[in-house]
């Protein structure tokens, strides 16, 4: 598929038009950054492993019945995509007490949580992407009571599903947030799954094992990802 001209480029990632208006290109940069942009780095092999690691992980998705915008993996770091009307909202679920969670509520990190807690942010990095809830997504119709009851609940299967495969590699899977969009009138999963968007501890040690050994200087994240994605069964070529 041939790449026409770029139409967006993130922290991360960049997004090429292609000829055909419903696809895109999406390419995975070496860009590495956290605390909304503060903090940025190369790192060596980062995008061709977490492309790899998300066509992995949208095809285990989609063999699950979850429709997802990922249509193939082009080359080491490219795959190609279906192009979303993106909604403007993160939607993540806790399995585990982490991260910002602890930070508002003063629980202890690594506290299971039972049931698993949902939670929407909006996609703002100027605003620091605020926690929004329900009400705020229908009064700025940024989605209809439609749409987020489908993100909701794909969301919550996405959890039972990538739950079973990681803990095949002895990994807990703490967190994780998903984006969504629109395509022909259906809600689909857009964005990407890989380390640099969910926490992986290793089940046995509690080693983390995913952007928080960026985040807390911690050291080895390529590696990291690397070793995640070799015990989920992911044959990493470069």
């Amino acid at each position: 598929m041939k790449k026409t001209g770029e139409l967006y480029a993130g922290k991360a990632k960049t997004v090429y038009t292609t000829e055909d208006p419903t696809l895109l290109v999406l390419e995975f940069r070496n860009d590495t950054s956290a605390f909304d942009g503060e903090k940025m780095e190369q790192l060596e092999r980062k995008g061709q492993v977490n492309n790899q690691f998300n066509a992995f992980i949208m095809k285990a998705l989609q063999t699950a019945g979850i429709a997802t915008h990922f249509v193939d993996q082009l080359s080491v770091s490219e795959s190609l995509v279906r192009n979303l009307d993106m909604i403007p909202v993160e939607c993540v679920v806790r399995n585990r007490a982490a991260g910002s969670l602890v930070r508002r509520l003063g629980v202890e990190e690594g506290q299971q949580l039972t049931p698993a807690v949902f939670e929407f942010f909006l996609k703002n990095d100027a605003l620091h992407d605020p926690m929004i809830n329900d009400s705020h997504i229908a009064t700025f119709g940024w989605a209809t009571e439609r749409e987020v009851a489908a993100m909701k609940a794909l969301t919550l299967q996405v959890n039972d599903v990538l739950t079973e495969v990681f803990a095949g590699g002895g990994l807990v899977l703490v967190d994780y947030k998903l984006e969504f969009g629109r395509f022909n009138g259906d809600i689909v999963l857009g964005d990407e799954f890989s380390p640099d968007g969910c926490r992986l501890w290793d089940a046995r040690t509690g080693e983390k094992m995913d952007k928080d050994r960026f985040r807390q200087n911690l050291g080895n994240v390529i590696e990291s990802y690397e070793e995640v994605g070799r015990r989920i069964g992911i044959e990493f070529q470069s």
